[in-house]
């Protein structure tokens, strides 16, 4: 197949691009940037010059929609990530974007939009320790999540043709060359700021880049439109039995951290966001909800749908893929 990739020089993209052009696909993949295409070159896909910006505005087409004329599928994985910040922000730099290029998809005929959304759409005020397809998201507690919901639902709603949509939401994303995240557990736990809740006994999902790179290459012949999967590596535990192997590859102890019941944690978190609000902070509180609603609270997405319909299985186990973090610093 000819796929049009997005995202293809970042961590979970060119997990993805290496996926597919294994399996034999053309990839090819958007790039802003020199460096981005070099990368995108290396993996063994092919750059095409330009920048998901250029969709910002209404009616805007530039030179590069053009390589979806000879694309059988797109695959939507770039996306502006942080955990702070107005919604009109993410609205602008992620849901403009990802409606153009649908809209464009589909004038063009493509046969198959892979978005790849997040978990966190229900993470909020869905406290559901077990979350599926069906379960309703709620609020979203971060812009992130909120503007990635109503992504999902505004694709969904639009008329798309011969284009079947298919959306994948993964939860944290982790493995060898991620960068984003980990380094926030590491600031903390180097500054001094990091502290288990509840001693860290609740239960985390999430799911290893290279198995969201396999539930990716399935999505571009399996499901139908409209079809929502939950993905993850099937693995949950209790978050201080994954993160502190996790943060042992970067030479990074946990093991003496403090712990603060989470009924100290979740209204001091409320009295940060509330100041930094008001403050009109442009980086986050050392501690918010959304920190309550993945450390401090159980969460297990139930994966069913993305096995019986998807055909997804976890490729790679937790163990492995630690010790492939673990060797990549030797």
């Amino acid at each position: 197949m000819n796929i049009f990739l997005t995202g293809g020089s970042g961590f979970a993209g060119g997990a993805i691009l290496r996926r597919m052009v294994a399996g034999g696909h053309t990839v090819h993949a958007l790039a802003r940037s020199e460096r981005a295409a070099a990368a995108v070159s290396a993996a063994g896909g092919v750059p095409v010059r330009g920048d998901l910006s250029d969709l910002g505005e209404p009616g805007s087409r530039p030179a590069w929609l053009g390589a979806l004329d000879r694309i059988d599928a797109v695959v939507h994985a770039a996306a502006f990530m942080e955990f702070w910040g107005p919604d009109q922000r993410f609205v602008d730099r992620n849901l403009l974007p990802a409606r153009a290029l649908y809209q464009a998809a589909v004038t063009a005929g493509v046969e198959r939009f892979v978005l790849v959304s997040a978990a966190s759409v229900s993470t909020g005020d869905n406290h559901a320790s077990v979350v599926d397809e069906n379960t309703d998201p709620g609020r979203p507690n971060i812009a992130y999540s909120r503007v990635k919901l109503r992504t999902e639902r505004e694709l969904l709603a639009m008329p798309h043709g011969r284009t079947a949509l298919v959306i994948i939401r993964p939860p944290f994303i982790w493995g060898q060359g991620m960068t984003h995240t980990l380094q926030g557990f590491i600031d903390a736990v180097r500054g001094g700021r990091f502290s288990w809740i509840d001693g860290g006994r609740h239960l985390v999902d999430f799911v290893h880049v290279d198995n969201l790179a396999h539930a990716a290459t399935l999505a571009l012949t399996n499901g139908e439109h409209g079809l929502i999967c939950y993905v993850t590596d099937d693995s949950p535990r209790p978050v201080r039995d994954f993160l502190t192997p996790l943060l042992a590859t970067r030479d990074v102890d946990v093991s003496k951290a403090n712990s603060v019941p989470r009924a100290i944690a979740s209204p001091l978190a409320t009295v940060m966001e509330t100041v930094a609000k008001v403050r009109r902070s442009a980086t986050a509180p050392p501690l918010t909800q959304w920190m309550i609603s993945f450390v401090g609270r159980d969460r297990v997405y139930d994966i069913t749908r993305a096995r019986t319909r998807l055909g997804y299985q976890p490729e790679v186990t937790v163990e492995e893929g630690l010790r492939r973090m673990a060797g990549a610093r030797k």
